[in-house]
């Protein structure tokens, strides 16, 4: 198992889509990974995503949304998924 948490911070958008892929080969691989992002591109790339809030610090912790990212951006029950349905142009 690999957790990751914001491995995008500070990486140009080319870099993003290299550790997107080799991200891919580790699942494939048989591997598990977690990885906490807020990256959108990340967001839209995931398999499952675990959405908490509904706010932040104090105001969230609660699981809001649990599901594929696009039940997320379809259902638009979160904040999270107004903005991914903004970024994948839905």
């Amino acid at each position: 198992v690999y957790v990751l948490d914001e491995p995008t911070s500070g990486l140009h958008l080319a870099d993003v889509e290299r550790l997107l892929g080799l991200l891919d080969r580790l699942v494939d691989s048989g591997k598990s990974v977690i990885v906490i992002e807020h990256h959108q591109a990340v967001m839209a790339h995931a398999d499952w995503i675990m959405d908490l809030g509904p706010g932040a610090g104090h105001d969230g912790g609660r699981i809001v949304f649990e599901g594929t990212p696009a039940d997320l951006v379809a259902a638009r029950s979160t904040l999270t998924g107004e903005h991914l349905a903004a970024y994948v142009g839905a």
